[in-house]
Formats: C-alpha cells, structure tokens, sequence
C-alpha cells in the first residue's frame, strides 16, 4: 500500500527528533549537537514548545514519557500527569443533564481558574533531565528563554487555533496581551514577543521543579488563583509527585511492544485492541476496505467500553491489567466480531471520554540508542486561557476531564490522578529498538496510533506513509472517517451496509510522528504528518577520521 504523502521524511545516521514545530525540532538538534542525549534533546524541546506552539503545552500542563536507555537498555514510563485539586468536590460544578462531554454551567471545568488542575509538567521535565539527562537544566531551557524573549514567527496554524478560542482569550488581560495584540488575531508571520514568559523560564532553569512549588513563580500563580476564585494552592505544588510507573507490553506479529501504563489509558488499549486483531488477517483485507476499517471499529468500540468500567487513577481503582491484555480475553472478544457482517453496534455501556487535540507529541532518538517518546498537554486550546499574572505561563483545564457527575469512577475527589489517553509507545523488534511513535488528539489518540502500528506492520508503509494515512475512529453509535480515504463513497456505501452510522470529518487527532531504526544499516527515519506543523530534523555526519600526524609531516 502506498499513497502521496504531503510531507517528507528525514533519513539521519546518528540521531533523529520529530517534534510538531519546526524552532523546537531545531532545538533538539541544537542540543544533540552540543552532545546531549535524547533525553536532553526532549526536554528542551519540549521547554522550546511551551513558547513557540503555546496553544499545546507548558510547564503548567501534564503528560507522559515512555524512555529506553541505549546504554542499559532499561524502558521507564513517567507519568507526570495532572491530578485534583486538593480543594475540590465532587459537586464543584454544576454537571448539564445527559452531557456526554461533561459540561457544566458557565463552562466553568473548561475556561477560567476553576478549570485548572494540579499541573506536572514541569516536574515530569526535571525528572526526565535529572534520571536520564546529561546536560545541566540552564542548558536545557536557554534556547526556549531566547526564543520567548526575541519572539516567534506565527504559523497559520497557531493563527487558526488564536482564532478559535479569541473570545476565551480575551478575557483574560495576560493571555489577550499575548496572543491578541491590540485586541486583534495575528496573522501569519507576525512576531509573537512572550517576555514575562522568558523571565520565568529563566527562573525554571535556575530552580528546576522547584519554581512551580516554592518559587516565584508559584506564589504568583497561587495570588492570581486565590484572587479569581481559583483552586489551586502552594499546598497543591508541595504535594504533587512525577510517578514512574510499571510499562504496558505486548507483542504483535512478533514486535514488542511498550507504552505507557494506567493513569494513562491509552497504552493498555493499543495493546489490547492489537491483540484482538492479530486473529484476524489484515494485510488481506487491506488498507481502506470496508473489510478493514469495519474490524478496526469494531475493535474501538470494545476498547472504548472498557474504558469506561475498568480505568481510572489506580490508586483508587482497581484495574484489571493483566485479564485484560490476557490471549484469553482476545479470544473471547475477537469472537464477538462478526468479520464480514453487521456491526455489533456498542459493545457494553460508555460514556464518551473526554479529551483535546490540542496536544503535543515528540519522539527523540541518539546514537547510543535511547530512545524517547513523550505527549504532553495543557488539555484545550490554550488550556484555561489563563495566563498568570505577570509570568506569561498559561495554566491547563485538566479539570475537564473529571467527570462533574458524582459517584462514578471518574468523578471529583481533592487529590485524585486525572485518566488521560495519551499513548507514547516504544516497539522493539527482535530485542532492538524499531520505532518511537505517538500522536496528540484526546480521546481519539490511541485508536489512531494502533492504525499506524498496523500501517507499518501489516501494510508495509514507510514511517511517512503511516503517519499521514487516513484515519478512522469510533466508540459507538457513529463512525468517523477521514475524507482523504480513496474512493470514499464506495467506503462510506459499504460499511452504511454493515450497519455503521458513518460520518465524513476532515481530520481525526492531531499531528502524529515517529522514528523508525532499520534493523540493517542503523538508519533513522523522522516523519511528521499533516495535521499540525511537525518537523523531523536528523544528525549525521560525525568527528573527523584522525591520522596519524607524525605520518603526514
């Protein structure tokens, strides 16, 4: 299977960072070139997007890693993920009957201060750095701090989502400073200055995770929050702990598998939905078919009820991780699906799980053979589209996607880790590393890293291929499919027959990329998609071949 693809790949000898903004690809390379590792090379990357793809991420945000160590060949999965304000409740909003995406009155888990969890970005970042890094911190966050103060390009990209959310934005003086310059929209190519944010960067660098629990940038975040009605406290950033937790595995034809554990969803049910559809022989039935994208809804659907019962902070809730990654479990639900006939509809009772595009996602390799792959969020657009007073920083609405209703498995409790479905994933291939990927897009995210998994292995596509090929998702009752699939009426006519409620949308989940490592020549292969403005960039090259000196005079 083979298709134009919209961008191109970078093929690199030493190391490849695939980032979704081309300044912070670049500040990865800066820091590999400078003899980082590609932990360190994510890290400031990740500082680098924080500035330049502001509607992303930042400090203030959450996220995960999943990092195998070249040298030891060691695999951790950090999850820094946002948790509850110890100050909430349960009943905090004021949950809208029979919403499915839990909205609430005045849209108050979404935009403003009482939207904002406990954040553990910036935590994740120093943890990262410090357990696998080995460039100091300053190091690490310069090129970010000079990129805030001497200002961006604004791509047509960042311009889009500005205007989306320009209302949100305008109420509040330090995001509307920003980002709506004279109380208008930039256009393309404007030169976006964040200079609070570059002092408070520095400050990062200098303190490290500390900054955000005892810092000045901490008090100045717990002022404006007390001062607007906000939840979080300094008692919140004192308590928050980065947890390194135990990796999901598996295998697929022969491919192993690791991702991100429980409080992330995402890596359990990539591997779980892979392991129902190795039973099925999908290299016959073919990128695109009905046959194909109709195994593939089916498989969403029992992944996304589970969800909904099963998964949740497992400080509180038992999940069964094993059971449901078991042979067992794939054989009696594989037998579920009818391969060539009806939909079975919904599989179990779901409630739709909440979540943004607006994500970000990079994937780092070095030549040492560590590799990184790591998604990180503010959650929205913009996140609350609160900038704290006089640090430039925006704060996340991670509370959105906390069940409003009480008494149920996601549902508000002071302290509680936020059940996201981010899913940076590691694959090894005969006990080496193969391929880094990962894509943003909320709820959608780990349904469309599994199909680019399948792009590669069952299809054969190359690493640009499989990141930019359409896309399907569903959870029940309809069937979302990207417009760019070939011959699309004849899809859309043949799984209306199969009893999917089909719907054609223009883009599912965000900017995915990945790195792939031939198992050959060592070679790696950087692919970023359409959807957002992601960059691959690569190092080749190397020292100079020394002579014998005393042989040339």
């Amino acid at each position: 299977m083979s298709f134009r693809t919209f961008k191109q790949p970078v093929v690199a000898s030493r190391a490849v960072i695939t980032t979704n903004h081309p300044e912070a690809s670049a500040v990865g390379l800066e820091i590999l070139a400078m003899g980082g590792n590609a932990v360190d090379a994510a890290v400031a990357a990740l500082f680098s997007l924080s500035v330049v793809e502001p509607m992303m991420v930042s400090p203030h945000g959450a996220g995960f890693f999943v990092v195998r160590d070249g040298t030891t060949g060691e695999i951790a999965t950090i999850d820094n993920y946002a948790s509850v304000p110890l100050a909430a409740r349960p009943d905090m909003y004021r949950a809208i009957p029979g919403s499915l995406e839990n909205d609430t009155d005045d849209n108050e888990n979404d935009i403003g201060y009482r939207a904002v969890g406990v954040p553990g970005n910036l935590a994740g970042w120093c943890h990262a750095a410090g357990r696998f890094g080995s460039l100091p911190l300053t190091e690490l966050v310069s090129p970010a701090s000079r990129q805030a103060r001497r200002g961006f390009t604004a791509s047509p990209y960042l311009v889009q989502n500005i205007e989306m959310e320009k209302d949100a934005l305008s109420r509040f003086p330090d995001s509307a400073k920003v980002f709506l310059p004279g109380g208008k929209v930039p256009v393309p190519g404007d030169r976006i200055i964040r200079s609070d944010y570059a002092l408070t960067l520095e400050r990062m660098g200098q303190n490290g995770a500390t900054e955000l629990v005892d810092g000045q940038t901490a008090y100045s975040v717990a002022a404006d929050m007390d001062f607007n009605g906000g939840l979080i406290t300094i008692e919140d950033g004192r308590n928050y702990k980065v947890h390194e937790r135990t990796p999901i595995r598996g295998r697929y034809r022969g491919y192993d598998l690791v991702a991100m554990g429980p409080v992330s969803s995402g890596g359990l049910h990539i591997v779980q939905m892979l392991g129902i559809l190795e039973g099925f022989d999908l290299k016959a039935a073919g990128f695109g078919t009905v046959d194909g994208v109709h195994l593939i809804a089916e498989t969403l659907k029992i992944a996304f009820a589970d969800r909904f019962i099963y998964l949740g902070d497992p400080a509180l809730v038992d999940i069964p991780v094993d059971w449901l990654l078991s042979q067992d479990y794939a054989a009696t639900r594989r037998a579920e699906i009818v391969q060539n006939g009806k939909s079975a509809g919904e599989y179990g009772f779901g409630v739709n799980p909440i979540g943004s595009a607006n994500t970000t996602h990079l994937n780092v390799v070095d030549s040492n053979g560590t590799m990184v792959s790591a998604t990180q969020t503010l959650n929205w657009g913009f996140g609350s589209r609160v900038t704290a007073k006089g640090t430039g920083m925006l704060l996340n609405n991670c509370m959105k996607l906390m069940d409003p209703v009480p008494g149920r498995t996601n549902s508000i409790a002071p302290g509680k880790r936020i059940l996201s479905s981010m899913s940076p994933t590691l694959i090894l291939k005969d006990g080496n590393p193969w391929l880094a990927i990962g894509t943003p897009g909320g709820a959608r995210i780990f349904g469309s890293v599994m199909q680019a998994i399948i792009n590669m292995i069952d299809h054969g596509m190359t690493p640009q291929e499989a990141v930019e090929a359409p896309r399907c998702w569903t959870m029940g009752p309809t069937l979302e499919l990207e417009d760019t699939f070939d011959d699309l009426p004849a899809l859309v006519a043949g799984l209306d027959g199969r009893g999917h409620h089909v719907e054609v949308v223009s883009k599912i989940a965000g900017g995915m990329s990945a790195i792939q490592i031939d198992s050959v020549t060592g070679m790696l292969t950087g692919a970023s998609c359409w959807r957002a403005d992601g960059a691959p960039v690569g190092l080749s090259g190397g020292d100079s071949r020394l002579v014998d000196i005393a042989m040339t005079r």
